[in-house]
């Protein structure tokens, strides 16, 4: 007997791998499931604007990625001593203007770089609701702690989303001629605005990548949102805020991710690449120096193996970890 409903995913024709540039934008989510590239040394940039919830901002996002223009003072606000940028996160903000600058723009031009050689963007979905700055009426990326009386609160419609994401699939497509777009809607769920805004947000989000991808047929999604939904149906496969997937959860779609896009070949490299990477976290007990040259040098032997058979992958960090363990 089967006591649950499993998502059919057959593995993708569109193929990730240790070749495949990847760059990950959107909400929270696409920070749980780049940390797993990140880990296993793929080529991955993680939301180079911070995380953005909402497609409009995304959307802007990449349009300023494209356009690489850098931002200046101007394009500052002032708040509570701090200066922020209504498109970006808070880790942005700083006290400093220029160092705020300095950070924005520094990712800027990373992200620009990246984006135009990438061969993957996967963007993340997590809301419909917005914030519209009530002095320009701009859709915000992040509210910063300002007073919810300088916004006004929408609940996007499928074609708020789609009139603007056709034209912007257009630009990327032109930008990147070799890029695969694949869309996902965050499992996160948004309960602040309530558990019937949020399924309404889901829904609109749901709709719009549809009409996205009828339109044009290169688009892809991934679904991560109807996993956690229906494989994943049960509090337990949630945080303690009952609102973000357990570590467990985000573990188990990043294996269904795997299993989608990933070659047995690519899974191959990426497992013994991350028992380097988790080894480097090993805390070691004890004085006994016997012991950690005997580890060290086990790990050495690996880095060594993995890099003869994939020169291209740089372990330096994980070579320098181990080399300076073994003169303990």
């Amino acid at each position: 007997m089967k006591f649950r409903t499993e998502i059919d995913l057959k593995p993708s024709l569109l193929k990730v791998g240790y070749d495949t540039p990847v760059m990950l934008t959107g909400s929270c989510f696409a920070e749980e499931i780049g940390k797993h590239f990140c880990n296993g040394k793929m080529k991955a940039l993680i939301n180079p604007f911070g995380v953005l919830y909402n497609p409009l901002s995304t959307l802007r996002s990449l349009e300023l990625i494209m356009d690489a223009e850098k931002f200046t003072g101007d394009d500052l606000y002032h708040f509570d001593n701090k200066y922020l940028s209504f498109y970006h996160d808070t880790s942005f903000s700083s006290r400093d203007s220029s160092e705020s600058l300095k950070k924005i723009n520094r990712s800027l031009a990373d992200a620009n770089r990246f984006l135009s050689g990438a061969s993957f963007l996967f963007i993340s979905f997590g809301t419909a609701w917005v914030y519209r700055w009530k002095e320009d009426n701009r859709v915000v990326a992040n509210c910063h702690k300002i007073p919810a009386a300088r916004f006004t609160r929408q609940l996007l419609k499928p074609e708020d989303i789609i009139s603007g994401w056709l034209s912007l699939i257009e630009k990327l497509e032109n930008f990147n001629t070799r890029l695969n777009i694949v869309f996902t809607v965050s499992p996160v769920r948004h309960l602040k605005d309530g558990a019937h805004g949020n399924q309404l947000s889901k829904s609109t989000l749901l709709l719009a990548i549809d009409r996205l991808m009828s339109l044009n047929n290169k688009l892809s999604y991934f679904p991560s949102y109807e996993i956690m939904l229906d494989e994943l149906r049960d509090y337990r496969f949630y945080g303690k805020d009952m609102v973000h997937p357990s570590e467990t959860a985000v573990d188990y779609l990043w294996e269904k991710f795997k299993d989608y896009y990933f070659t047995d070949h690519t899974r191959t490299i990426y497992e013994r690449l991350l028992k380097i990477t988790e080894a480097t976290k090993h805390i070691i007990t004890g004085n006994d120096s016997e012991d950690n040259a005997k580890f060290s040098k086990t790990m050495l032997g690996k880095i060594g193996s993995l890099l003869r058979d994939y020169p291209g992958i740089d372990l330096t960090e994980e070579e320098k970890y181990f080399k300076n363990l073994l003169k303990k």
